[in-house]
């Protein structure tokens, strides 16, 4: 559930008319929403609770074991992707997804913060727990984790969240660093917003899976030690030069700069 649920703020294309309903600001199931991202980051830290859930549920010390380091490693990396979000929320000034998509008309995020962008995806690949951050299934330390209990739907109910998500999340990093329905002719034909955003989401969905085929699983503690001495300061440090740039040029500071540049023709 709370993977579908990420889907519902996500904005399809523009403004539209479809069959006599007006569709407005943008194209979503629920439009318009002032702190949308907030939104997302409170649905996301909800599905720690299944995870924990079925393994103390699973009465075997080893789905405990899973499940606690699960909360463990999703906890961690959900920090780093809360700081990662607030790069986007900066750059376009507001919460709502719509805003921040129009924000990139001139340029997409990932160009204007490559670093946030590299950093953002991989703090979704450890929340997803996909390789090589998939340490809680990893057979030779805790057998299947939190999921070693369970077989059949059961199973097959975890691994149906997990691909949703994959898909929920790939949406997410298309609408804040790929410019969302954003593409050409977008304006003309507004239509063309759904292939834009689902060509996006197929690129992050490959990305996940050409990942998972190319690097080695972690060990818990370097996953850990990722998460909290490198990722986590790479973060910190990027948000705080943003915000310090987003003020110098607001007091026009760098004014002088760009007169000049302007003079010389560029």
């Amino acid at each position: 559930i709370p993977a579908i649920l990420i889907l519902a703020v996500i904005p399809w294309a523009p403004g539209m008319t479809i069959f006599g309903a007006t569709f407005e600001p943008y194209f979503a199931i629920a439009p318009g929403l002032n702190v949308a991202v907030l939104f997302i980051l409170a649905v996301t830290s909800i599905g720690v609770y299944g995870i924990v859930l079925a393994g103390w549920a699973s009465n075997s010390k080893y789905a405990v074991l899973g499940g606690i380091r699960a909360s463990a490693q999703r906890v961690s990396y959900e920090l780093v992707l809360g700081l990662t979000v607030l790069v986007p929320i900066m750059l376009a000034d507001s919460m709502n997804l719509g805003d921040i998509v129009e924000a990139q008309k001139g340029g997409w995020f990932i160009f204007l913060q490559p670093i946030a962008a590299v950093v953002f995806f991989i703090a979704i690949m450890a929340e997803l727990q996909r390789a090589p951050f998939d340490l809680l299934e990893a057979e030779q330390e805790l057998s299947a984790g939190y999921i070693v209990e369970y077989a059949g739907m059961r199973f097959g109910m975890f691994f149906m969240a997990e691909y949703m998500k994959m898909v929920s999340l790939s949406a997410i990093f298309a609408v804040f660093f790929l410019g969302g329905y954003r593409g050409p002719f977008i304006d003309q034909v507004p239509a063309l917003g759904f292939l834009y955003i689902i060509l996006k989401i197929i690129f992050g969905l490959f990305m996940m899976i050409w990942v998972r085929a190319s690097l080695p699983r972690l060990r818990y503690d370097q996953l850990m030690q990722f998460g909290w001495k490198t990722l986590l300061p790479i973060t910190v440090l990027n948000f705080i030069a943003l915000g310090v740039f987003i003020v110098l040029r607001e007091e026009g500071v760098f004014q002088p700069i760009f007169d000049a540049i302007s003079n010389l023709g560029f």
